[in-house]
């Protein structure tokens, strides 16, 4: 099973991502996309097994990953302060895997209904439903 992480700015919310995975599935290898280079690092430090940085990595990994876990911006693009591309964005909307989508409501991005949560609070819903993907 391919599982990619994509997060952009700090990388703090892919982190945390990475971190908690590795925890409760680490028999799967966890591929980190950073939007920029700082981003990928972070995960990469968390543990995530591979990694790599900017627009050909998203777009090749999501070809034929089968759970792909980001921020809700990597589906918008020129999101995350323009880090984002349309390509990315559009590579992730494409792809046939389980999208697990961490609503920020942040950047004119907003998604109506959900409670404001902390980043962890946040990460451990999307890690609980990465956890309910791979038992199925």
């Amino acid at each position: 099973m391919k599982i990619v992480v994509i997060d952009g700015q700090g990388g703090r919310m892919g982190k945390m991502v990475v971190e908690q995975l590795k925890g409760v599935l680490p028999n799967y290898e966890l591929i980190a996309i950073g939007t920029n280079s700082i981003a990928t690092a972070a995960m990469l430090k968390a543990g995530a097994d591979f990694g790599a940085t900017g627009e050909n990595p998203v777009v090749f990994n999501c070809a034929d990953a089968d759970i792909i876990i980001g921020p809700l911006g990597i589906v918008i693009a020129n999101a995350l302060l323009g880090e984002v591309t349309p390509s990315m964005a559009l590579a992730v909307g494409q792809s046939s895997a389980h999208k697990v989508l961490i609503p920020i409501n942040k950047c004119n991005n907003v998604v109506v209904g959900v409670q404001e949560l902390s980043y962890k609070e946040y990460v451990d819903l999307a890690i609980e439903q990465v956890k309910r993907i791979v038992d199925k």
